[in-house]
């Protein structure tokens, strides 16, 4: 039997009881993470994919090329992650477990910082070839040009030795069944190098001597081609160099929110002295100090000192919060003022940190919906490339009758197609942008759930918890008999909403807490769907709470008018109603501020809430709300969203509550409120981590920000190869300047993806603005 919930909601009432459910549980998929070394460009992902997909024991994979992992759902009882990671191997590739604390574990220092000596002899071996290019433009010919048997040498060096990854690539793509840039790059330059060098061999009378003397400085020496191949070589290696750079470094904010813990810690010895130790080697239960402008190292209750911290990176609120003896602290927080002594509660991967820094991973490392295209066209476009190269090649030779000007007209056409640019453009954008959604403390749960959010033009909000600050207190109350004491009625009600979560329930409990009325003994504990709750209590019988109907209450017609704006819960022995209780909760300060964001954006924005009408009404006068609606329940709810989108109208739903779940699932995007119940945030494609209602203005600019990004990319990547390509095929672009714009193509993608990492919102933005240290560089709305 597993441990569940039973949820209701109703017109005013929404419980949660801890009671159990005889419900079974499908089998959950086993998930891993692997990092993966060595892929060039996207048709590297789609090979992995393809040959994981294959296998009957893998339900999904999603590789993200951007950023070089590949996340795998497979079935545990029929292979072993182990397993897995050797069939990736098999492809070529190298693959490694990211598991557990495998996030938080130190960097390998030679990956770190690995030099890139291959690169550097690409380009000693490139700078005689650039001294006599440079000799060509200033009008000294072939004079500066190293003899062809030095070109020969140096070419030699470069293909078959500082090319040997290409070749590498090449073959384990083509042994796939699916090739990549590689295998364009190599077919191009080996075809330079042997017809360069078949043009030399051939050239004079053959004998040594004749060959060590040709050059082109003499002027009977043979048109060679080598400078081709080597630029070709060395612009392409550059270009990856550059790209994979920004990808593990610009575009990684996984790298930046582990940054956040430090390296070493100040733990308390037996004896009360401080010692400085590994945070590796800390456990739970270990005492730590965190002095002003450090950072805390783990989760954990401050036990002793006090002061403020900043904790931004998870809530994406840069408000300092006071920190006192049985606060909570969290990893990464920032100590502005103060110190503090705190237990350790939890570390590394088991941190609010480390679930964020794991839910992050997997979002980077999921596909969006728009990627599928790319994937589509770099799944064909190497045969492709090479099918246009060769017809270039065979209806050049035979309209010019030359050789040498087919075979680079055809040479340029290989260098240039890029089918990385569009392999970079979608996971490129999101891993930028998710990793801003982070910074701003809303993380989405894939891919798919940015991209929904980015298209959303309605918003449905709940309103206890949501708009409202969720801890509602008791304004008024009413007896049936004033001979009843309201504390009685109230213990009551407080001892049968022990056993249900909601913000009414715990405003009641938390009444009769501050009243210090004991809580009685309950049993047969169950929920009326749609009415409330009910229990029986010896000596009194079966006591109801919830709706006025439910309780048998009717109210007086004329009531102050608080009961008008308030919640009501009602309370009755037997079906005999005793009375009932007013309970008001007042908006989140920034509401109004995020109700008037998001409608100025041109969201629809829909109140729905299980209180009654008059309540709703309420509210949405208070935030200019036009569409208000009362006495929803959770059917209701996700009815109404789906008669929206039934409209055409794509729609997000926020809220806090189990009873907020079914109309998340139907939603087109869905946020889960910060401190929301486990089935909410389970249910919601974003968790908000913040208090603030402005999150899901936050969330939903940078999702659309992040879309638009994807857009652009695929547009320049697209346009450069269909413009790239018609041009090297007439000619008008050689192989050296066909590599550089290859190498720029995907440079340029990652630049245009890297301009969502300077997003700012309207709330920074207007904060920096007010700022008196800050001059206003660097503000970017994107």
């Amino acid at each position: 039997m597993n441990d569940s919930t039973h949820t209701t909601n109703d017109q005013s009432y929404d419980v949660e009881t801890d009671t159990q459910s005889n419900t079974t549980l499908a089998p959950e998929r086993a998930h891993l993470q692997l990092a993966i070394d060595g892929m060039t460009c996207q048709a590297c992902a789609s090979r992995i994919e393809k040959v994981l997909n294959k296998k009957p024991s893998i339900y999904e994979v999603n590789v993200n090329f951007a950023g070089e992992t590949a996340n795998v759902d497979y079935d545990p009882t029929q292979t072993t992650p182990e397993q897995v990671t050797e069939w990736v191997n098999k492809t070529g590739f190298v693959a490694n477990l990211q598991a557990g604390d495998s996030l938080f574990a130190q960097k390998d220092e030679d990956t770190a910082t690995e030099y890139p000596w291959r690169l550097i002899g690409l380009w000693i071996c490139l700078v005689p070839f650039l001294v006599g290019m440079a000799g060509m433009l200033v009008g000294q010919g072939m004079a500066w040009m190293p003899p062809v048997w030095i070109q020969f040498i140096l070419a030699t060096i470069v293909q078959f030795g500082l090319a040997l990854p290409f070749y590498k690539s090449a073959w384990a793509s083509i042994k796939g069944g699916l090739a990549n840039m590689d295998v364009l790059v190599v077919i191009g330059t080996v075809t330079i190098w042997a017809y360069s060098t078949y043009l030399w061999l051939t050239h004079g009378d053959g004998t040594l001597n004749s060959l060590l003397q040709s050059s082109h400085g003499s002027g009977h020496g043979p048109a060679v081609y080598f400078e081709a191949g080597v630029m070709v070589i060395a612009f392409v290696r550059t270009g990856k160099y550059l790209e994979e750079r920004t990808k593990k470094h610009s575009l990684n904010s996984i790298d930046l929110l582990l940054s956040l813990t430090p390296d070493e810690v100040e733990q308390q010895q037996p004896n009360g002295d401080f010692h400085n130790v590994a945070l590796q080697d800390v456990q739970v239960g270990d005492i730590l100090r965190a002095k002003q402008g450090s950072r805390v190292a783990t989760d954990g209750m401050v036990i002793g000192g006090s002061g403020w911290c900043v904790e931004s990176h998870l809530t994406g609120e840069s408000v300092p919060l006071k920190k006192e003896e049985g606060d909570g602290l969290l990893a990464g927080a920032l100590v502005e003022n103060g110190s503090l002594l705190y237990r350790v509660s939890a570390k590394g991967s088991d941190t609010k940190l480390g679930d964020m820094v794991q839910a992050l991973s997997d979002a980077q490392g999921s596909k969006a919906d728009l990627a599928r295209l790319a994937d589509r066209v770099t799944a064909i476009f190497v045969p492709v490339v090479v099918a246009i190269a060769l017809v270039t090649f065979g209806l050049t030779w035979w309209l010019t009758g030359a050789v040498s000007t087919a075979l680079m007209h055809a040479v340029s056409v290989l260098v240039i197609a890029c089918p990385c640019a569009l392999g970079l453009a979608t996971p490129a954008a999101i891993m930028a942008g998710m990793g801003v959604a982070a910074r701003h403390g809303v993380w989405f749960k894939d891919a798919q759930s940015l991209e929904a959010a980015g298209n959303i033009d309605t918003v449905v909000l709940d309103k206890t918890g949501t708009l409202t600050i969720g801890k509602p207190t008791i304004v008024d109350n009413v007896m049936v008999d004033r001979s009843i004491a309201v504390d009685d009625v109230l213990q009551i009600a407080a001892s049968v909403e022990a056993h249900a979560s909601h913000p009414l329930a715990t405003a009641l409990i938390n009444a009769a807490t501050e009243r210090q009325l004991p809580l009685m003994n309950v049993t047969d504990i169950s929920v009326v769907k749609g009415a409330g709750i009910q229990a029986n209590i010896e000596s009194l019988g079966l006591v109801k709470v919830g709706t006025a109907e439910f309780a048998n209450l009717t109210l007086p017609k004329f009531m102050p008018k608080v009961w008008q704006i308030a919640s009501t819960v009602a309370v009755s022995i037997n079906d005999e109603p005793l009375g009932a209780f007013a309970l008001a909760d007042d908006l989140k300060p920034d509401t109004p501020q995020a109700i008037t964001a998001l409608q100025d954006a041109g969201i629809n924005v829909i109140l729905m809430s299980g209180d009654k009408q008059s309540v709703v009404d309420h509210v949405a006068g208070q935030l200019g709300i036009e569409q208000a609606y009362g006495k929803m329940s959770p059917r209701d709810k996700a009815s109404q969203i789906a008669v929206l989108q039934t409209a055409g109208h794509k729609v997000a739903m926020a809220g806090d509550g189990v009873n907020d779940a079914p109309a998340m699932a139907t939603a087109d995007a869905s946020f889960a409120m910060f401190e929301g119940t486990d089935v909410a945030q389970h249910s919601a494609s974003a968790r908000l981590m913040g208090e603030s209602l402005m999150h899901i203005d936050a969330a939903q600019k940078i999702a659309n920000a992040t879309l638009r990004n994807i857009k652009q990319n695929l547009f320049f990547a697209f346009l450069y190869n269909t413009l790239g390509i018609p041009l090297a095929a007439f000619g008008f672009l050689n192989p050296m300047i066909a590599a550089a714009a290859m190498a720029l193509s995907s440079i340029s993608v990652l630049m245009n993806a890297l301009r969502l990492t300077r997003f700012k919102t309207e709330v920074e933005l207007e904060n920096t603005v007010s700022n008196p240290h800050n001059d206003g560089k660097g503000v970017t709305k994107v």
